[in-house]
């Protein structure tokens, strides 16, 4: 099993669902980096469940950093951050029926039996949690930078928000928010659609919009390492995400050339100035200089408390199964935490790779 994604700057993640602890290793990172642990408490809190519209699982994510930092400071040696476990209830789950839409099934295939079933194990969203206190980290590192990520819901349930307007506004909006909409109105609606799933003994599923704002041009490589190509690879690693599109993304196709372009010129100050940005941000898999702008699907909750045919692998029977546990009957709004760190991993680790890790050094006077 593969748990490493990065180049020069990467990214280990650990651990099981109802184990001991789980946990995230960064290594490539720039020595001297300031680690606010209010900052990543912040983040671990977006990534927290949200009342009757999550899970009733309720993990207090006290984190250990337990290497690489030193008074506050990273030391430029592997960064671990531990999180324990403690409300877990592994009696919930059954070895042997797989449930619809999990990795039960195909986790018993590949690891043939050995592996840790109860919650998911490695294959659960809990694991987003570690991936959220590295996004703490690698937000400040990029932010003094002066580029930004943030996430909105572009849509749960069918119900739309509006789209990005003010980058800098809306950005600073949604990295404070649980539940990352830019029109209350809209998420008055969703948060609703959520409960009538959960009262329905349902789930729902949406589609998250990222915008990744200051990055300079030429980040990238063409052909097989473009970003696109970079940012696809981490996302889809992120559980129940089933789709990711750039700009445009599907709509480019119904468009004409003339429609699809985007126009650029140079301002006064000789900055280039597009007058749309249908291809995301990236022109031959390397930034332009415009925002990098994508979307994010993510599918229902698989586990939901209706009845489902499956099988049992144990027995080679057909059978029927029920949800037990505690589940969300949406996880829109938590991942998006999580595609936030993706994204500030990946923008990090091309940005390394072009500039080295001492372009993130902050002129401190250490």
């Amino acid at each position: 099993m593969k748990n490493t994604f990065g180049s020069a700057l990467t990214l280990t993640l650990f651990g099981e669902s109802h184990g001991p602890m789980i946990g995230v290793v960064l290594d490539g990172l720039c020595p001297g980096l300031p680690v606010d642990e209010d900052a990543i408490r912040a983040e671990l809190d977006l990534r927290r469940p949200s009342g009757s519209i999550s899970t009733a699982r309720r993990e207090e994510d006290k984190f250990i950093l337990a290497s690489g930092v030193f008074e506050d400071r990273t030391t430029g040696t592997p960064l671990a951050i531990l999180i324990p476990n403690a409300d877990t209830k592994s009696g919930d789950y059954v070895y042997g029926p797989a449930r619809p839409g999990h990795a039960d099934l195909t986790a018993h295939i590949k690891y043939e039996g050995y592996e840790d079933y109860r919650g998911g194990g490695h294959f659960s969203g809990r694991l987003t949690a570690p991936l959220a206190a590295a996004g703490a980290i690698l937000r400040a590192a990029l932010g003094a930078k002066g580029i930004r990520v943030g996430t909105h819901i572009a849509r749960l349930g069918g119900i739309p928000d509006r789209p990005f307007g003010d980058f800098d506004k809306d950005i600073t909006a949604l990295t404070v928010s649980p539940f990352p909409v830019l029109d209350p109105d809209a998420g008055d609606a969703m948060r609703a659609a959520i409960e009538a799933a959960r009262e329905d003994g349902d789930s729902v599923g949406g589609v998250l919009e990222t915008a990744v704002t200051g990055l300079p041009a030429g980040l990238g490589e063409p052909w097989f390492d473009t970003v696109e190509g970079e940012l696809a690879h981490a996302l889809f690693s992120i559980p129940a995400v089933k789709g990711v599109e750039f700009g445009g993304g599907f709509s480019l196709a119904d468009m004409r050339g003339s429609e699809a372009n985007d126009p650029v010129s140079y301002d006064a100050d000789g900055s280039l100035v597009f007058g749309s940005n249908h291809n995301g941000g990236i022109n031959g898999g390397i930034t332009n200089g415009a925002p990098v702008l994508f979307r994010t699907a993510v599918k229902p909750t698989p586990t939901i408390a209706k009845p489902q045919d499956t099988v049992n692998f144990l027995t080679g029977e057909n059978t029927v199964i029920e949800g037990r546990g505690r589940h969300d009957p949406a996880i829109v709004h938590r991942a998006r935490v999580a595609v936030d760190a993706m994204a500030l991993l990946v923008t990090a680790d091309l940005l390394t790779v072009r500039y080295g890790c001492g372009w993130f050094r902050q002129e401190d006077g250490r």
